[in-house]
């Protein structure tokens, strides 16, 4: 393992020149202190957990010091928000600080939120607040735990530097990774402002950093959307399976990788709510629940759009057309796993859908249904989870389809409740979990936010001294609304 002077860099994005980023120093925060980190990110650059001891951990994680090595970029985009493009969007309040190689040869870019003002952060102060940070480090966390494509995050730095937004809040820093900080807003920026020579650019750094397998393709650029498309039908398979809702699917804030990006105003179904909006300025419901999967490919015409100087519609348009059955045999098996099922059958869908009818019509817990459907037989299991249900006479309709459906799979209830266990989490991120430990680190107990890390970052596992983040959330707790503000 490696210490933080010991890193090695190769800011591969830096060298593409001045006319995609600009170089910007990190505006540090006053009285640094470190709020949480996370070991399994720091693994991911060889970085020795031990490091978060050194003094010098907290200092560059506020901007305080850096690498010799490291050159700071804020990164300019453009994007579509709420179905609107803006022409010129930018990193308003993050650096990416560099890229770091680690022993496997991988390249995980080191940014910086909440790094100050950058050229592109207009009215903004180009701070980020403890609250948001917190909270963006749970999901990304919680996210990789569970197996979810998602950035990561390394650490949070709490200050005493006061922000204001609708109140007093303080100041803090998200040191985030991920093996690319593309976002289709950068191929919508040079398309839109005709700079084609640089969006091929970009295609070409793309094409041989992030997808080399298409570089060999008769139309590489046709391979790499056809590999984007499928990445996100994948990603959001699996948000709506696990009743992830991101609240602000915005072009600017879509990977090239499909993984989960710029946490906002996310929220985890409590009870299960297709029309569920996580995002209380979302008046519109453009990015609730149920519209995840028609947005997704919506913003990926929308990127197609922007390919299309070096590729032909036709082909990009059949390119689109596969997300939704891609989308469909990735949810329907994830979905399969979690009612623990192994094989397939024709009537699969159907059964998914009837259960999810079923939930819309009273408050059942999406996440605790599925672990307590595991923990016995089927028939002795909904039994128990029976007493959830609103619709009895719907629930028994489908209780009745679905044990006869498990009892043709065969096999022990021990190797299935083994198999439904290591998929269906003991452990969830709730809003009201995420406010208890960002209240707390608000008031300089941080060992609320980091014992909560810790049982999240092993969800599907029963640990002892945990019994109190596997209840459902209190009154106070269910309906909490969260703002883009951040």
């Amino acid at each position: 393992m490696k210490k933080l002077d010991e890193l090695t860099f190769d800011n591969r994005f830096a060298r593409l020149g001045d006319v995609f980023s600009t170089q910007v120093l990190p505006d540090p925060i006053a009285d640094p202190r470190l709020v949480v980190a996370s070991p399994a990110a720091m693994a991911l650059l060889d970085l020795d957990p031990s490091e978060t001891d050194n003094p010098l951990f907290a200092e560059i994680f506020a901007g305080h010091k850096l690498w010799e090595e490291a050159d700071p970029r804020a990164m300019v985009y453009s994007g579509h928000q709420f179905g609107s493009y803006n022409p010129r969007l930018g990193d308003g309040r993050g650096l990416l600080l560099g890229e770091v190689v680690n022993e496997a040869g991988e390249h995980w870019d080191l940014h910086l939120k909440g790094a100050g003002q950058t050229p592109y952060s207009r009215m903004g102060d180009g701070r980020a607040v403890l609250r948001s940070s917190i909270r963006e480090f749970l999901a990304s966390e919680y996210l990789a735990a569970l197996g979810i494509p998602s950035s990561r995050a390394l650490c949070v730095t709490g200050s005493s530097t006061t922000v204001w937004r609708e109140s007093k809040e303080t100041g803090a820093m998200l040191l985030r990774l991920a093996p690319s900080h593309v976002r289709f807003g950068h191929f919508e920026y040079f398309y839109y402002t005709q700079q084609e020579d640089q969006l091929r650019t970009l295609g070409a750094f793309v094409l041989q950093s992030y997808f080399p397998q298409c570089l060999d393709d008769e139309k590489p650029y046709l391979a790499f959307f056809r590999e984007v498309v499928e990445r996100n039908a994948e990603m959001i398979a699996y948000w709506q399976a696990y009743g992830f809702c991101h609240g602000v699917m915005n072009t600017d804030n879509m990977s090239i990788l499909g993984i989960t990006f710029d946490y906002g105003p996310y929220a985890f179904l409590d009870d299960f709510d297709a029309n569920h909006i996580c995002n209380h300025s979302d008046d519109s419901g453009r990015y609730s629940f149920s519209n995840q999967v028609p947005i997704a490919h919506w913003n990926l015409a929308a990127l197609g759009q922007a390919l299309t100087p070096f590729v032909e519609v036709d082909d990009l348009r059949a390119s689109l057309d596969l997300f939704l059955p891609l989308y469909q045999a990735s949810y329907l098996d994830l979905m399969r796993r979690r009612l623990g099922l192994t094989t397939a059958e024709d009537g699969d869908l159907e059964l998914v859908q009837r259960l999810l009818q079923t939930m819309q019509k009273g408050a059942v817990d999406y996440s605790l249904f599925f672990r307590r459907l595991g923990e016995q037989a089927p028939e002795q299991a909904l039994a128990v989870v029976r007493e959830d249900f609103v619709d009895l006479a719907g629930f028994d309709a489908w209780a009745a389809d679905y044990q006869a459906r498990a009892e043709r799979e065969g096999g022990g209830q021990d190797e299935r409740r083994t198999r439904m266990h290591a998929v269906n989490p003991l452990y969830m991120l709730r809003n009201y979990l995420a406010q208890e430990a960002i209240t707390a680190a608000e008031q300089g107990d941080f060992s609320v936010v980091r014992r909560l890390h810790e049982v999240l970052s092993k969800p599907f596992e029963e640990q002892p001294g945990a019994e109190a983040f596997t209840r459902r959330p209190p009154d106070w707790g269910r309906h909490l609304e969260i703002s883009c503000s951040s």
